[in-house]
């Protein structure tokens, strides 16, 4: 029977043939630069196309309906040790975090700072936000094509990063246009997310209330602390600790917030923000209309591991946003 491929795994005299490349499928006494060891493993992918995904690159049932029950979903190691590790040392050498950061004033002493952008273009970042385990998770989770509506990268200082007051980011993106709250965010940790510096909260099955009023309450802007308060005595508070390469999916409905870093160690996380197709704003904003995503393969990660911010990349300031109320 013709095998397809024409390599034949049986014998070892077929694995140094080849297939129909005529590329020996092992390299003798060098069994870890070997093509099948390569694309088995999924290592030095940008040199060699990799093997189907892996199992936990797609959303099984159950994590769906957790999603939909819960209006948060948390997907350990969605991306491996080693892409961890690119995407943490690019964070910290990408000049443009430093330039294009904005203070924020949390009201408690505290100084949050964030860098937003628009655009997934030819770069690491980009490739995250248009990777297929992103972006398929996010179209299974929403039930409809996704679209990148914005991304940003929510920073943390030691001992001065400050917190972020209760809120729904469909709180703020409702003024954006957006009929429905079909939308969604993946927070993915760069830095160890912990209780000491800060790690995100939500309040379980929150995004069931619909949208809450939000505004200026007293010294904060946020969602309606009365109205919080209330659910807080019905809904369970989670906090979100997670390693780097984990992954957070939350709904736009879903209250969080998070406290100030009053630890040693910094807390960098990196957020990708999608909108639905059939939710194109009816109006002009900040953020973008539907434009169909390019998606990329997971190797694209890789790939890119050693390109930062592509020149001419758009960034925006979230005090000029009114919409926003400096608590995006």
């Amino acid at each position: 029977e013709k095998l397809k491929g024409d390599l034949d795994m049986r014998t070892r005299a077929g694995l140094l043939k080849g297939g129909e490349s005529e590329e020996s499928a092992l390299v003798p006494g060098k069994a870890m630069t070997s093509p099948l060891y390569l694309a088995v493993t999924r290592a030095h992918e940008a040199d060699w196309s990799a093997m189907p995904p892996k199992e936990n690159d797609k959303l099984s049932a159950e994590q769906i309906a957790a999603f939909q029950d819960d209006g948060y979903l948390i997907v350990p190691g969605l991306f491996d040790r080693e892409e961890a590790k690119i995407l943490h040392a690019a964070a910290k050498a990408d000049k443009a975090f430093d330039k294009h950061a904005h203070d924020l004033e949390d009201g408690e002493g505290g100084k949050a700072q964030l860098v937003l952008w628009n655009s997934a273009g030819e770069d690491l970042w980009g490739a995250i936000a248009r990777s297929e385990r992103i972006v398929n998770a996010m179209e299974a989770l929403l039930d409809d094509e996704v679209y990148h509506y914005h991304s940003k990268m929510s920073i943390k200082r030691p001992r001065t990063g400050g917190a972020w007051s209760w809120h729904q980011d469909y709180g703020y993106w409702y003024q954006n246009g957006c009929l429905y709250p079909d939308m969604a965010s993946a927070f993915i940790a760069i830095d160890p997310n912990t209780r000491a510096n800060g790690c995100m909260q939500v309040i379980k099955g929150s995004h069931k209330l619909g949208r809450v009023e939000h505004g200026r309450f007293g010294d904060q802007t946020g969602a309606d602390p009365e109205r919080v308060e209330a659910a807080m005595k019905h809904m369970e508070l989670v906090y979100v600790e997670i390693e780097p390469g984990d992954t957070l999916f939350f709904h736009s409905n879903t209250l969080h917030r998070s406290d100030q870093n009053t630890s040693d160690t910094p807390r960098w996380s990196l957020l990708c923000c999608y909108n639905t197709r059939h939710n194109n704003p009816y109006k002009k904003s900040h953020h973008p209309f539907y434009e169909p995503i390019d998606k990329l393969p997971d190797n694209a990660i890789r790939k890119m591991g050693a390109t930062l911010f592509e020149s001419g990349t758009d960034f925006w300031d979230p005090v000029e946003d009114e919409t926003v109320g400096n608590k995006s």
